[in-house]
């Protein structure tokens, strides 16, 4: 996720990597009210109603998310379950492009600082209020202004909507040909607008127009959801309910899925041969992830670029593949993973692993094996952060591994020298650039660093149509630009990796994204 980079914004951490969250939350599941069922949203459903259909969804996932507000949520992984709720104007299609959802079609003017939605006719949430262009400017106008909001630094392009029926006209304070495929599930899930005159109630009790509506919550473990049959696709749902469940230690997982508890979830790698085995459906999931050393370059020693460097060239990128993704990984140095449209092949292996090259720049920058002693602090237990422990001690870089569960305060406020940090991307490969190497982007530990040319590229990119011969070159051009950055040592990409029933028919596979779209179960 990538949100606000201050010091209160503890809940930027659904950014982490799926297993980091995932041993985040089972130390607090004990206290999370685990007893207190949030009254149902209708009348009607709930466990009963969930276990009688032969189409229910038993999904146990790593990302239950912790508020059901969209704005407080923000943009990490958790988007995916709170997608069963909201929809959004655009969403993703196998391409990775944005295609309608609830905006039925758009275009931009001829400038390219103004863009308009229309909305489909007819639509409206759960709780019967319309879907129309007033919705969307209270979505927009409380993501950019509530004040635990996640999402308003994902906003910073749109100055103001204008709501005209069911025409929202999205005025920007900049060209930017960005904006469906920002304002799509990650981004702008919209929740109805008299639900969210109550922020803390919305947070966990749900009203949105996505293809289920909320009937009972258990917070922070368990949420049942029955189909909407007002949701503008629903003809094309074929699931009645979903049990959707905090997801237990990944050793259990798979025992769950072949006994029946659940029959869709995502799983660890070092599980896939278990779930394999068990007769289970095992399949890789697109997606963006990728994870990287985190680099203080306001802060020595990496206020030496040798050092910078130094570091670049002691790290072992195929270590991280053999030991972390049981064959499910591949390295990158890059936030992107190979072959996805911002991957730029020209800066491929610019500082591939040469320990005695690092050692010499070590050695230039004035430092003995020995003398520079690291704190890595990381959120949790980590086996990559053994791995860059090693790793840098063979070039004499001591690193004392720190645990902080409070690490998002510092990180976000830049005040840590040395951390890991892993994300699974963004639809626009902009957002996922300037969040990596743009001097406000949170998931830059050296801000306000950006490296030269990154602020022309962007703007570049920004003014580019996405259907452009050129944007691919541009993209990756700016990609390019942000790579200079000295604040980032990217390592390795790992997939989304799902184990499913047979039961469950296959998903399309959409960058990132779960779509329910045509998806049956059992009988279903």
């Amino acid at each position: 996720m990538f949100g606000r980079p201050t010091p209160h914004r503890p809940r930027l951490i659904p950014g982490l990597h799926p297993r980091s969250r995932r041993r985040l939350r089972a130390a607090a599941l004990g206290t999370a009210l685990a007893t207190m069922l949030v009254p149902a949203l209708s009348a009607c459903g709930g466990d009963s109603a969930a276990a009688s259909g032969s189409s229910t969804l038993k999904w146990t996932s790593s990302y239950f998310p912790t508020h059901w507000d969209p704005v407080v949520s923000g943009s990490g992984a958790q988007f995916r379950e709170l997608a069963l709720v909201y929809a959004s104007l655009t969403r993703t299609d196998e391409s990775g492009k944005a295609v309608p959802d609830l905006a039925r079609s758009w275009e931009y003017n001829a400038k390219g600082d103004q863009v308009t939605f229309h909305l489909r006719p007819g639509l409206k949430f759960s709780d019967g209020e319309p879907v129309d262009a007033t919705a969307v400017k209270a979505a927009v106008e409380r993501a950019k202004k509530q004040q635990n909001s996640a999402l308003f630094g994902d906003l910073t392009s749109i100055e103001s909507v204008d709501a005209k029926g069911l025409d929202a006209v999205v005025n920007l304070t900049q060209v930017d040909y960005q904006i469906p495929q920002l304002l799509g599930e990650r981004v702008l899930q919209i929740a109805s607008p008299k639900a969210a005159r109550s922020p803390e109630k919305l947070d966990q009790n749900p009203v949105g127009a996505g293809p289920f509506v909320i009937t009972q919550i258990v917070p922070g473990t368990k949420a049942v959801l029955k189909k909407n049959p007002d949701y503008w696709d629903a003809e094309n749902i074929h699931i009645n309910n979903v049990e959707l469940t905090s997801a237990p230690d990944s050793s259990t997982v798979v025992s769950g899925l072949k006994t029946g508890v659940y029959n869709f979830a995502d799983i660890d790698p070092s599980q896939a041969d278990a779930a394999k085995k068990a007769g289970l459906d095992v399949f890789v999931q697109p997606g963006f992830n990728a994870s990287n050393i985190s680099l203080n370059t306001n802060k020595a020693p990496f206020d030496n670029p040798k050092v910078v460097d130094a570091v670049r060239y002691a790290i072992n990128r195929q270590e991280f593949v053999d030991k972390l993704t049981f064959g499910y990984g591949e390295v990158t140095d890059q936030p992107f993973p190979k072959g996805y449209v911002a991957y730029d092949p020209e800066s491929a292996n610019t500082y591939p692993y040469d320990p005695a090259k690092s050692q010499k720049l070590l050695a230039e920058a004035g430092h003995k094996p020995g003398d520079i002693k690291l704190d890595l602090v990381i959120p949790a237990d980590d086996p990559q952060a053994e791995i860059v422990q090693s790793q840098l001690a063979k070039v004499g870089i001591t690193v004392n591994i720190k645990i902080d569960k409070n690490w998002a305060t510092p990180f976000f406020a830049k005040d840590l020298t040395f951390s890991l940090y892993g994300t699974t991307g963004r639809d626009s490969a902009l957002q996922t650039l300037t969040a990596h190497f743009g001097p406000d982007g949170p998931l830059n530990l050296s801000s306000p660093y950006e490296p030269a040319g990154f602020e022309a590229a962007v703007a570049k990119v920004r003014e580019t149509p996405l259907d452009s011969p050129e944007y691919t070159k541009v993209l990756q051009a700016a990609t390019r630009a942000g790579l200079r950055s000295g604040a980032l040592v990217f390592t390795y990409s790992q997939p989304n990796l799902i184990a499913k029933s047979p039961s469950v028919s296959d998903l399309p596979k959409n960058p990132a994204h779960i779509n329910w779209t045509g998806v049956t179960v059992g009988g279903s």
